[in-house]
């Protein structure tokens, strides 16, 4: 088994290993230095979406980017920055190079439970320590965040140093990962507790990167037999889609998840095998 992979049966076992070793010496308070993105296929990899796109997708970037800029308010975001712009652009489901992640174990665990249709089949939660990825970044780069006293980039640090994606590609001979808070654009960014990886190569995914940085991620499994467990206590600590996606949208969702039987489940994954 891969040694980075651990397997979840059970409520108890995955609130301990989300948790695990979180006291800081330094602070003397419990804060993990983990981020999380959940999937609800342990199978998916970490493939954004604009790799998704297919074709020649690198080269559609820039046209992507630029025409989202050129057709959406300015007033949309706080300055003029590329950072700013890709923000508001994946926050809106434009393609781009960027991926969703939380500081929050329990909500990433809600995007690892969330899809009725996959409850069938083993989920994951991806976790890096954003700590230890500051030693894998450009000088530059690490100097930003010393100088700030910060682990996390925002937007206004990163356009700091670059302030195009040509800058970000060709700062360092070696591909890196950065990890940015984006701006409180709407309630939703703040309820998800989200912030965004970017790789400074566009056409390699995070867990391709991750496999040569092994001391820095784990991959938590979660068996299919412990999903309705998991998935009922999240509904009860109210991490929900009514929570994280506000307005009518999230609570219609929330509700028709919640109210869905048992039953129904089951003949909807029997109609999907046939």
């Amino acid at each position: 088994m891969n040694n980075h992979q651990i397997i979840i049966n059970n409520w108890d076992e995955l609130l301990n290993e989300l948790y695990k070793n979180s006291w800081n010496e330094g602070l003397e308070r419990y804060r993990s230095s983990f981020v999380f993105r959940g999937l609800n296929d342990a199978s998916y990899d970490l493939q954004t979406s604009l790799m998704r796109l297919g074709g020649n997708y690198p080269a559609l970037e820039k046209h992507i980017i630029r025409n989202f800029c050129k057709y959406a308010h300015g007033s949309l975001v706080e300055f003029d920055s590329i950072w700013n712009w890709l923000s508001l652009a994946q926050h809106h489901g434009l393609p781009t190079r960027m991926l969703d992640w939380t500081y929050s174990p329990l909500i990433a665990a809600h995007f690892a439970t969330a899809n009725l249709y996959k409850f069938n089949e083993d989920s994951a939660i991806w976790a890096v320590d954003y700590y230890e990825l500051r030693n894998f970044l450009p000088k530059k780069l690490k100097k930003v965040l010393k100088d700030e006293g910060a682990n996390v980039f925002t937007a206004k640090m990163l356009s700091k140093t670059v302030d195009s994606l040509e800058d970000f590609m060709n700062i360092s001979d070696s591909n890196f990962l950065v990890f940015m808070e984006p701006p409180s654009i709407d309630q939703r960014i703040t309820n998800q507790f989200a912030l965004f990886s970017l790789m400074s190569d566009q056409s390699q995914t995070v867990d391709q990167w991750l496999v040569n940085h092994p001391n820095i991620w784990k991959k938590i499994i979660i068996k299919s037999h412990a999903k309705w467990e998991i998935r009922d206590k999240l509904d009860q600590a109210n991490i929900t889609e009514r929570v994280l996606f506000p307005g009518l949208d999230g609570l219609g969702n929330w509700l028709k998840r919640v109210y869905t039987p048992k039953a129904s489940w089951l003949k909807m994954i029997e109609s999907k095998a046939a």
